[in-house]
């Protein structure tokens, strides 16, 4: 009896302890930003699209993405139809055509959604040092798909791969570490 008690409060301590992501909105990333450099990772998502519950529950709380997203970058989740104020580019971002009874709807896309270029969902954004849109990563990603591309822009490497053929050799070369 003492043994099933130690490995039940083992179960439940190892699962307090699990890392999750640090979300945090765009202007929050930009001010940490401002006094810590790290390169901005921005989850475009809907309330109403299955593929971004997926990838939240599937990809981003996978404890591999969620440790190495937090040490290598500022996390912002941001809701494509929502409703937040964006300070970006020394410039102001709404939604003007935000309803709030179409809240868990299909609802009017944001501007910043629209200054970033993101029409599709999940889009996982990647934002480098100087505000610089790097790319914009469309549907959903696995563990092992993210990946990729949290390393190649968290390295640095991205910077040598300047055709998309060399994109192409390093995706297929890339050997992926996150655990399914």
């Amino acid at each position: 009896m003492k043994k099933l008690v130690l490995v039940a409060v083992l179960l439940i301590v190892g699962s307090v302890s699990a890392q999750k992501i640090n979300w945090m909105t765009m202007d929050e990333a930009l001010a940490a930003q401002a006094k810590v450099p790290k390169l901005i990772m921005v989850d475009m998502y809907t309330n109403w699209c299955g593929p971004c519950k997926m990838m939240d529950r599937n990809t981003f709380e996978n404890q591999d993405v969620a440790d190495y997203v937090n040490e290598h970058y500022y996390a912002v989740k941001f809701n494509a139809e929502g409703n937040d104020v964006v300070n970006f580019n020394y410039q102001t971002f709404t939604n003007p055509d935000y309803n709030p009874a179409k809240a868990n709807k299909r609802n009017g896309l944001h501007e910043f959604s629209r200054y970033i270029g993101v029409r599709a969902y999940p889009t996982v954004v990647f934002i480098n040092l100087h505000m610089e849109v790097l790319t914009a990563v469309k549907s959903y990603q696995t563990p092992q798909g993210l990946e990729l591309y949290l390393k190649v822009f968290a390295t640095g490497k991205y910077r040598d791969l300047t055709t998309q053929e060399s994109f192409n050799s390093y995706s297929q070369n890339f050997n992926p570490q996150f655990k399914g």
